[in-house]
This record gives C-alpha cells, structure tokens and sequence, in this order.
C-alpha cells in the first residue's frame, strides 16, 4: 500500500512538488504518492489532524501556512523552532515534526553563484514570511557581513531580526529605502509571493543595483519573474526560484525517506515542465 505525502497550501495550483516527488518515489522504488492539497486557513488544523489520522509519512507546507501551522506539530527541529517557520513535516509513531529546509536548501542553492564565499558579503532580503525567516537564519550561520530585511509591514522583519540573530549586522528597512540602497548589496533576495501570479508585478525597482550583483527569486513558477527580468537588464546576475525549490525539496524527501534523490533529475523535470 502507498504512503501518502502532499503540500498544503492556498493558492496550490502552481506547485510542482508533486512532480519532483513522485518521480522520485518511481526511482527510489518507493510506494509513495505525493498529492497537492488546496487549503482554507480555518481548516488547516483539521488538514494536519487528517493527514495524521490516515498514517500519511509526511507533508510540505506552503504559502501561507509556514507560521501558523506550527501550533499543531508535536515537535519542532531546533532549526525550525529558532525560525519560527516551518515548510516540512514528518509524520512517524503518530507524532508530527515539523522542519524548515528553506533555509539550508538556499544556501546550498545559491552557494556556487557566489563560489562558496560567504564572508564580507552584504545582502538584502525582500520579505517578511516564513520563507524569508528560513533563509534569514539559515545565512546568519554562513558568515555574512550584513544582513538587510526590507518589507512592507516593519514589524514582521523586526520580529525576523530578533528571533533569528546571530551577531550580524542587521537593518530593517521600507520598500522605498531598500530601493534608495540598492548599490550597498552583494546579494539580493526575492521572498514574497509578489510576481507569483502576475508576470509584471515586482515588490521594488532595481535600476539602482550594481553591475554583477547576484539577485534570487524564490518564484519557481513563472521560471523569469518581472523582478528578475529587470535585473537582468541591470547587470545583475539571477538565479530562478527552480534552484532553492529543488534544494528544499531533496531534503523534505531526505527526512521522509532517508534517501537522497538525484537533484540535477528533479531540476530538470521542473525546467522541462516550465519550458525553461
């Protein structure tokens, strides 16, 4: 009999983990089935309590769930619990643990872009949520110079800053400041769902940036974000949503399986699926 695993979240239709789980259940021999599932915020409890019930082995969660459904998992990862955010849960003896592999799966991705080299490194990021709190800690630990928060509502990046310090600098900036200091930053992040479901929308304008600056959308799906194409026409090099999306994705499958897939195989499906 299959195990059941699946994504929560609202808007789900865009995913493509089932795509990258599914297949990889099929190489690994594995009797897995991964389905996305479209959930109502008032019936996330009772989504969670479901997949427990029936002995699913785990699930993904996605926007806009990676905060508030941690008041019903058993169990935090001290990473997790530090982040406040969780994207990936395992269920296993009837108690649920839940993860964030956001965070690592970034850095994994965005690591040769910047050939290994941490260190003295400026860097923006864009956004308030749970996937900006995972890659905030989680590049906290890399030994980073600076590590900027820009969002619309202060108070969200203020609460990432204090929950996720580890002795870097760190400033929590408007939208129209971040712009103002464009030029100041090695590495720019893209965290919101802005640009998910328009292709012409952008949270900032980047025609202030420098030439080779590294700037990332975590948008996977439209695979060139409006955000992306303007700093591409500014100098900058860009990495697609598709790389940190397939990085986060190995290690949710990892902790649910014990095996490693083939990344580079994950990658490609996904290109293939967007026509990338």
């Amino acid at each position: 009999m299959k195990k059941l695993y699946g994504v929560l979240g609202n808007p789900i239709e865009h995913s493509m983990s089932p795509l990258i789980h599914n297949d990889a259940f099929k190489q690994n021999g594995i009797e897995g089935e991964y389905l996305p599932f479209l959930v109502e915020e008032e019936a996330l409890k009772e989504a969670v309590n479901g997949l427990k019930a029936i002995g699913a082995g785990g699930f993904n969660i996605t926007v806009p769930f990676k905060e508030n459904v941690i008041p019903y998992l058993d169990e935090l990862d001290p990473f997790a619990k530090e982040v406040g955010a969780v994207n990936t849960a395992v269920i296993k003896d009837g108690i649920i643990k839940g993860y964030n592999t956001d965070g690592p799966g970034f850095v994994k991705a965005i690591a040769p872009l910047l050939a290994n080299q941490f260190a003295g490194r400026n860097v923006l990021i864009i956004g308030g949520g749970g996937a900006a709190r995972g890659i905030y800690c989680a590049m906290a630990k890399t030994g980073i110079a600076q590590m900027d928060i820009a969002n619309r509502t202060l108070s969200s990046a203020e609460r990432i800053v204090a929950d996720c310090h580890n002795g870097i600098s760190s400033a929590v900036l408007s939208l129209v400041d971040a712009e103002k200091a464009l030029a100041n930053y090695d590495l720019i992040i893209q965290t919101t769902s802005v640009g998910l479901s328009s292709l012409h929308e952008s949270p900032i304008s980047l025609l202030g940036i420098k030439e080779k600056t590294v700037v990332c959308d975590i948008i996977y799906n439209p695979l060139k974000t409006a955000f992306l194409r303007e700093a591409e026409e500014n100098g900058a090099i860009i990495q697609t949503g598709v790389e940190m999306f397939v990085q986060q994705g190995a290690l949710a499958f990892e902790l649910w399986t014990g095996i490693k897939p083939d990344v580079e195989r994950m990658k490609e499906l996904v290109l293939e699926k967007l026509g990338g």
